[in-house]
This record gives C-alpha cells, sequence and structure tokens, in this order.
C-alpha cells in the first residue's frame, strides 16, 4: 500500500476512533446525570449529537474507502474496511430508524420502557471500535 494513502486512512480511522469513543460512550451516557436533565431533553440532545457524528462519520469513511482503494491495500485492510463501513451501514440504515420512531414517541410524551434496539446500536458500536483499531493498527503496519 502506498505511504500516503497508509498514513491518511490512519490518520482518519483514528480521528473516527477517538469520536465514537468520546461521543458514544463518553457524552452519551453522561448527559442523562447532569442536573437537570431530562429523559426527553437528554433525547433531544442525543438526537442531534448522533445526527451530527453519523453524518461526520459517513464522510470518514467515504475518506478512508477512498484512501484504502486507491492505496492498493492489501486483502486484510480491504477487509476491516468493508466492516467498518457495513457496521456502520447497519447502524445507520436498521437501527437509528427504530430508535428515531422510538424517540419520536418519547419526545411526544409517551412513556416507554428501556429500548432493546438501543442495546443493538450499542452492540454495533462496540463492533465498529474493534474493527477501527484493528484498521488503525493495521494501517500502521503496512
Amino acid at each position: 500500500m502506498n505511504v500516503t494513502s497508509a498514513a491518511t486512512a490512519s490518520a482518519v480511522t483514528f480521528v473516527w476512533l477517538g469520536m465514537v469513543l468520546a461521543i458514544s460512550f463518553l457524552e452519551a451516557p453522561l448527559k442523562f446525570r447532569a442536573p437537570g436533565v431530562t429523559v426527553p431533553i437528554g433525547l433531544g440532545i442525543g438526537r442531534l449529537v448522533f445526527r451530527a457524528l453519523n453524518a461526520v462519520e459517513v464522510v470518514l469513511a467515504v475518506v478512508v474507502i477512498v484512501a484504502v482503494a486507491v492505496g492498493g491495500a492489501p486483502a486484510g485492510i480491504t477487509a476491516l474496511t468493508a466492516l467498518v463501513a457495513v457496521l456502520l451501514l447497519g447502524q445507520l440504515a436498521v437501527v437509528r430508524p427504530h430508535l428515531n420512531r422510538r424517540s419520536d414517541r418519547v419526545l411526544a410524551g409517551e412513556e416507554l420502557p428501556r429500548s432493546r434496539s438501543h442495546f443493538w446500536y450499542v452492540g454495533l458500536e462496540l463492533l465498529k471500535v474493534a474493527a477501527l483499531i484493528a484498521l488503525g493498527i493495521g494501517l500502521l503496519t503496512v
């Protein structure tokens, strides 16, 4: 793999990883512990923050995919890149619509039990973090 493509993909991968860790595993759970933050307020903030995060993730994914494709990456790097993209796509196309419908209902005043869709999103997020770590390390070693 050429050096420029590997360096670009690696840097973008680690920026992406940092964003996911900071928002999904730090900001998201902590916002509900802040004084005065109700579930509807937290959901409203969360929807805004995750919409922005996911939009940036799509851009970062495209940059990584292009760098890997142009750089002549080995099969393992290509597979990890595809895995990360599929995990993100699963979150955005499958799980997020369920979460959005549910949060619409909560924001409309309905009281609902905890969502299982949320656990799917978190599970995919954990897998994505592991894949991003593996991809970043793999890109550093090519």
